[in-house]
């Protein structure tokens, strides 16, 4: 029977993976059963740079550790050599890193299963994960389609600005000039009523003493007219 002291420790080393589990968004378990020293230490060194990780673990501790997570599904997979590799953030890099080690390995090393923010899923998932970009050039992409959009509107804008500015100096000129034209016209046809007045009373005194001359005329033609026949 195990020492209490022995015992302690795996309690320690089951609630320490309990604490990793609970705050990774990804984790996969894969068998490593014919990886050389030389391959196996390189892919150690990428999962470090990557921030990934990666360990070999007991498959009884990862049992239990599965269980106080609501992760007892995986508990099948837990055959043979198992190491797993756990991300904190991002849940595309480990699935593409130890991928990329099965593929390089010609199927000597081999994913069996994994969780998604705490949901266990099968290898197919994990490769599937693997395939996809990596979160940078997600990003990217997410971005350069957020940024389209409002590139295309500040062109637009920026367009309709110019245009208007265009539009309302013409339009400036116009107002500046219309009230010069408006003013003027008024003493252009002040003129020859002016004229028309000042000539007018000029053409009636002109015409009023025919007018006389040619009464007393009549009246010095009347009285011979009117002697009587002898």
């Amino acid at each position: 029977m195990p020492s209490k002291r022995i015992l302690e420790q795996k309690e320690q080393r089951v609630a320490d993976l309990v604490a990793k589990l609970e705050k990774s968004a990804c984790g996969v378990l894969s068998n490593y059963k014919g990886i050389n020293v030389a391959d196996d230490t390189k892919f150690r060194k990428a999962m470090r740079d990557a921030g990934i990780d990666y360990f070999v673990i007991k498959n009884s501790l990862l049992s239990r550790a599965f269980e106080k997570t609501g992760m007892s599904e995986l508990n099948e997979h837990l055959v043979g050599e198992t190491a797993i590799a756990l991300s904190e953030e991002d849940i595309i890099i480990a699935p593409k890193l130890v991928y990329g080690q099965v593929e390089s390995s010609k199927g000597k090393y081999a994913i069996k299963a994994g969780f998604i923010d705490g949901k266990p899923v099968d290898s197919a998932v994990i490769i599937e994960y693997a395939k996809l970009p990596s979160k940078e050039v997600l990003v990217s992409k997410l971005l350069f389609m957020l940024q389209s959009p409002m590139q295309r509107l500040a062109i637009a804008l920026s367009e309709i600005a110019k245009k208007g500015g265009e539009t309302a100096e013409p339009a400036a000129e116009v107002a500046e000039e219309a009230p010069a034209e408006v003013t003027e016209a008024p003493a252009e046809v002040a003129e020859p009523v002016a004229e028309v007045v000042e000539e007018a009373p000029a053409e009636t005194a002109e015409e009023a003493p025919v007018v006389e001359e040619a009464a007393a005329e009549a009246a010095e033609e009347a009285p011979v007219s009117e002697e009587p026949a002898e």
